[in-house]
């Protein structure tokens, strides 16, 4: 089931959530709205389920216009944040729930309801717990059985509100493996809300990146990482430096050096945003042949394989991170005062619009 999303707007009173939002979700695609709180993701995943209306614009399923279609029209499963399990239900009643509701003519019969919540336990490898109640089960066992009870309809498009918030960092990153899993088994559409950047990236085939009620960006996991398309998208997927810049016909200027940059090769004298990730800043004991600029090491931190770095630069303006390997830092052998020479790698630029 293909989901197209054309230009949807969504005011609360004076709140502008959703400003002409379009977004296609190819069949069979895990899509993950990501943005931080506040920026309309809930509100567009509510409008997608039919729990919303949007002012203006259309949601299409496999090309078909239902806006206004009511919710147990659109064959959808949700999965809350917060479990929503029925506490005095057992597991098994749970997940039989959506289907013994159903009218007369279309419910299963109790052997076919008994035959697929046993499948579906399975599924989610807690078969062995169906006469349990949630009160007795970890998060991750509630949430995993919340999945299973939104499948047991059969739903062509399946939707995950911060599916994994409540959880706690070791179940959430486990959740998430199990997820990718059974997507990759099942192929349903679905689409998940996160503010979470690392599970947006493990997690989706594609991300949409939200801001203030509009889309940021949209592209693969690898593509809205290495290639951000504006300041917003790089400073929310994970740590970066950034660097107060001029550039000159494809000459990015930071710090004291001058550096050659794969853009803006039109662009004349304007001032600029210069942003590196910590782990594309090289460090260097010695000045050497390529461009580098002076400055001291002020903090060393061991995190597992990795150590971080914040220095400090010579002429006392920004603060800046690295982030090394362990080998590497051993093979540096620096420390804390210690002078060192900065050499960044795959520098993105972005005009000031402020002064363009």
């Amino acid at each position: 089931m293909s989901i197209a999303i054309k230009n949807v707007v969504k005011n609360f009173g004076s709140f502008s959530a959703l400003n002409d939002v379009s977004v296609d979700v190819p069949s069979g695609e895990l899509v993950a709205l990501l943005g931080p709180s506040g920026c309309g993701k809930t509100t567009l995943l509510r409008i997608i389920a039919g729990l919303e209306t949007p002012d203006t614009g259309n949601i299409l399923f496999n090309g078909t216009d239902t806006t206004d279609r009511d919710v147990r029209e659109r064959q959808v499963g949700f999965v809350f944040q917060h479990y929503a399990l029925f506490r005095h239900m057992t597991v098994f009643e749970n997940v039989a729930f959506g289907l013994r509701v159903r009218p007369r003519s279309t419910r299963p019969t109790d052997a076919e309801i008994h035959r697929r919540v046993h499948e579906l336990l399975e599924l989610v490898q807690l078969d062995w717990l169906a006469d349990r109640y949630p009160p007795q089960l970890s998060g991750g066992q509630r949430q995993r059985i919340a999945l299973a009870r939104a499948l047991a309809v059969e739903p062509k498009v399946l939707l995950l509100d911060e599916p994994f918030g409540a959880l706690d960092a070791k179940v959430r990153k486990d959740l998430r493996r199990w997820l990718r899993r059974l997507h990759d088994e099942l192929h349903i559409t679905s689409v998940f809300v996160t503010h979470d950047q690392e599970e947006a990236l493990e997690v989706a085939d594609r991300i949409v990146v939200m801001n203030h009620g509009k889309v940021e960006q949209i592209g693969t996991p690898q593509e809205v990482y290495d290639k951000p398309a504006s300041p917003f998208v790089y400073q929310f997927l994970g740590n970066v430096n950034l660097f107060h810049s001029r550039v000159n016909a494809g000459r990015a200027s930071i710090a004291d050096i001058e550096l050659q940059i794969d853009s803006h090769h039109d662009t004349q004298d304007s001032a600029a945003f210069a942003y590196v990730r910590p782990h594309d800043i090289d460090i260097q004991k010695e000045r050497g042949s390529q461009p580098a600029f002076e400055a001291t090491v002020t903090y060393v931190h061991a995190i597992g394989p990795l150590v971080r770095l914040e220095l400090q630069r010579a002429d006392n303006t920004e603060l800046i991170e690295a982030e090394l390997t362990r080998e590497r830092f051993r093979e540096l052998d620096i420390t804390e005062g210690a002078r060192v020479f900065i050499q960044p790698r795959n520098v993105r630029v972005f005009l000031d619009q402020k002064s363009a």
